[in-house]
């Protein structure tokens, strides 16, 4: 059987292989199939998808919790898409589109809270700067 090791995935996706084994027990990753000897024996779409996690958690600022409704959302997203494929000229395919659509307003709803909270991050210390700013011209003016 062939695939990739733990070795070549935590090179080429970046992550540690406890990370990896990790995420694998916390169901985030789906379980490899395993060698004779029980190692794990990952493909390229195991690495591509730790990649995506690595992008989402990095950029957006995701947690772990946050990234398992992010890929559950994306899984049902996935298997909806094909459902409606599947439909693609029927009179079911409303009903499926409907549901890709509700499942994508999901996703944007988690990345807009991210957003929310970032932006009230940054106007915290924006308004820091600022009053740390207007101290310290006080303080000069005073000539302290």
């Amino acid at each position: 059987m062939d695939g990739l090791k733990i070795d070549d995935v935590a090179k080429q996706s970046g992550l540690t292989k406890r990370t990896i084994r990790y995420y694998e027990q916390i169901g985030l990753l789906p379980s490899p199939p395993r060698s004779e000897g029980g190692f794990r024996l990952y493909s390229q779409e195991h690495v591509d998808f730790l990649k995506k996690i690595t992008n989402a958690k990095e950029v957006m600022g995701f947690t772990l919790q946050e990234l398992q409704e992010f890929i559950a959302l994306n899984d049902i997203l996935e298997l909806q898409k094909m459902d409606y494929r599947q439909v693609k000229g029927t009179s079911l395919q409303k009903e499926k589109l409907e549901k890709v659509y509700n499942t994508i307003v999901e996703q944007l709803k988690l990345i807009e809270q991210k957003k929310k909270n970032i932006l009230k991050v940054e106007a915290d210390l924006i308004s820091l700067r600022d009053r740390s700013k207007a101290a310290l011209i006080r303080f000069e003016q005073e000539g302290k």
